[in-house]
């Protein structure tokens, strides 16, 4: 007969495919379950903070939810710091642990279900009749509140047998959020009419866009108004047209296209929390720009928004283009477009040049052209493009991150640890979508989440290649991964170490403050040779030439080639622009 831990796999595996994890006491019985009666497929991992990570890092790349899974005590308790990420990322998932027995803590056992909710998550915990019950509410909760959930079965039921596995209801998933109440429609009517007069309009999306499925209504909702566009780091690739798209904002974001956005004088927020690095530490809007966001927060995430609608972002951004296509078009038909065959260059000796910092109001008049035809969008995204090394004779991550961008496949999926080296591949590599670039570990601000997030995002894209960047202090942190990584993704997965031999971000940050720097710098590590250790190919950059073998490498046949690990001898001294921000601040 099926046991406890059979009706919780059997369940699972109904609404979950992936499963990552390591084995232990306390789940052995769930894996076994999993690997023996369900299609769904398990992956080792060689750290449980990897298990959470992985099913985190699927969710990411494919927007379908996963399982983690971990034994009790020392093995739950090193899940903790990926849970966290995952609570303040809003990544749904699973994590099956197991758990003291009914009969009461064991010397071995800790307060789960505290550590559990200290960080944020809830735990479900199974009983012997009630076990496919629970796990369909558990990932109901996932589910609804974008969280991570924990699911717990004691130790002494896990393998009773618990009769046959009962139907179980489908999780009950709330419809998407619909504005409500006389405030919430005045609102929008408002946003309506400042984007019908406004001269510079700019829309500004998040990944709570993407995840709402809002793009096709928010590139309607441009054309229609002649806005600009750009997305917060996690929403990038949101808009569909990318002629007027000013990319990421932020310290991420080009100086020129910054600039622009600060001249808007209405700007419209979908599904963008506003924190302080897309804001760019309140800077990112003139003050006299007004600003609305549309959010399924409680109420508006930053002093700077005027205009506030609770709603699900594709419902809002819908409702907006009904509205403004009711008050006719506000800006003149576009010469950009295909059906005109007019370009942008037609109107630059028109363009007035943007001096930053300045000051702009709405203005009565509704101009002859949209705004967003008469400035040069591709200039104004270009980034610096640094020299081959930079004076200490190492290697610029400027000009390495632009060259592989130019090596990189098309069809790929970069997934990003935490550190200072995060500017480089999110001003860099541009990604066709926002769950084709993902940095887990930024929420919670940790770092050594970048190995195990190739294992789940190879699972969830088995058809692209997973790029991952990383720093040599978060690799190392997890480096046991390392291993998962090469064997999860094999020929389709490329790291890219960044290795200045040091923690950069704190040497950027209290280095230049005087503090001393012993414990912030790292011996030299050769990532190759840890590559090499587990069937990658390493190679070490020093000069842009190295490259080459990237080159050759995305020419050859994906089932033969192997794990390509790229281990980056940068400069520690060329400090990424969105760090400089940070150092600004804090000074």
């Amino acid at each position: 007969m099926p046991s406890v831990s059979a009706h919780v796999a059997l369940t699972l595996a109904q609404h979950i495919d992936a499963v990552f994890g390591v084995m232990g006491n306390g789940n052995a019985y769930f894996l076994d379950a999993i690997e023996t009666q369900t299609n769904a497929v398990f992956t080792a991992v060689r750290h449980e903070q990897g298990a959470v990570v992985a099913a985190d890092a699927h969710f990411r790349a494919s927007g379908r939810i996963a399982a983690g899974t971990s034994t009790y005590g020392a093995g739950f308790t090193n899940t903790l710091t990926a849970l966290a990420e995952a609570v303040q990322a809003h990544v749904p998932l699973v994590l099956v642990v197991g758990d003291e027995p009914t009969s009461g803590p064991r010397p071995w056992d800790v307060d789960q279900i505290a550590l559990a909710s200290a960080v944020g998550a809830r735990t479900y915990t199974v009983g012997h009749a009630d076990a496919a019950a629970t796990t369909v509410i558990a990932i109901e909760h996932a589910l609804t509140y974008r969280v991570p959930v924990v699911l717990a079965i004691p130790y002494d039921v896990a393998s009773r047998e618990a009769g046959p596995v009962p139907e179980a209801p489908l999780p009950r998933i709330p419809a998407p959020l619909a504005p409500r109440g006389e405030f919430a429609e005045g609102t929008l009517d408002e946003i309506a009419q400042a984007l019908h007069g406004a001269s510079r309009p700019f829309l500004l999306a998040g990944r709570g866009a993407w995840l709402a499925g809002a793009g096709a209504a928010l590139g309607e909702l441009a054309t229609l108004t002649g806005a600009l566009t750009a997305s917060s780091a996690l929403g990038r690739g949101v808009f569909p047209d990318t002629r007027f798209d000013l990319g990421v904002t932020g310290g991420f974001g080009a100086d020129g296209a910054m600039e622009l956005v600060r001249t808007a004088d209405v700007a419209v927020v979908f599904g963008a929390s506003l924190n302080q690095f897309t804001m760019r530490f309140g800077e990112l809007f003139a003050p006299g720009t007004r600003v609305f966001q549309i959010d399924i927060a409680p109420a508006a995430t930053h002093p700077h928004v005027g205009g506030f609608v609770r709603a699900d972002a594709r419902v809002a951004a819908e409702e907006l283009v009904a509205r403004v296509g009711s008050l006719g078009s506000g800006a003149a038909p576009e010469s950009g477009s295909a059906e005109h065959g007019l370009g942008a260059e037609a109107h630059r000796a028109e363009t007035p040049t943007v001096q930053h910092g300045e000051s702009h109001q709405a203005s009565d008049a509704v101009p002859a052209q949209p705004w967003r035809e008469t400035v040069e969008v591709e200039a104004a995204r270009a980034y610096d493009e640094g020299d081959e090394l930079a004076p200490d004779g190492r290697l610029d991550p400027r000009s390495a991150a632009r060259r592989i961008a130019e090596l990189l496949p098309s069809d790929r999926v970069v997934v990003s640890d935490g550190g200072h080296f995060i500017g480089w591949a999110n001003m860099y590599w541009p990604v066709e979508a926002p769950d084709r670039m993902m940095m887990v570990g930024t929420a919670f601000q940790s770092i050594g989440q970048g190995w195990p997030s190739v294992v789940g995002a190879a699972l969830a894209r088995r058809e692209s290649t997973v790029v991952l960047t990383s720093g040599d202090g978060g690799g190392l942190m997890a480096i046991a991964d390392l291993e998962s990584a090469v064997r999860a993704a094999a020929g389709r997965g490329i790291a890219v170490i960044w290795n200045d031999a040091a923690y950069g971000a704190e040497v950027n940050l209290y280095g230049l403050k005087g503090l001393a720097e012993g414990p912030m710098r790292i011996p030299e590590v050769d990532f190759a040779a840890f590559g090499a250790a587990v069937g990658a190919e390493g190679v070490v950059v020093k000069t842009l030439a190295d490259l080459d073998r990237l080159a050759t490498w995305t020419q050859e046949d994906a089932a033969t080639r192997r794990f390509l690990l790229l281990d980056l001898r940068i400069s520690g001294d060329v400090i990424a622009p969105y760090q400089q921000e940070i150092i600004r601040v804090n000074s």
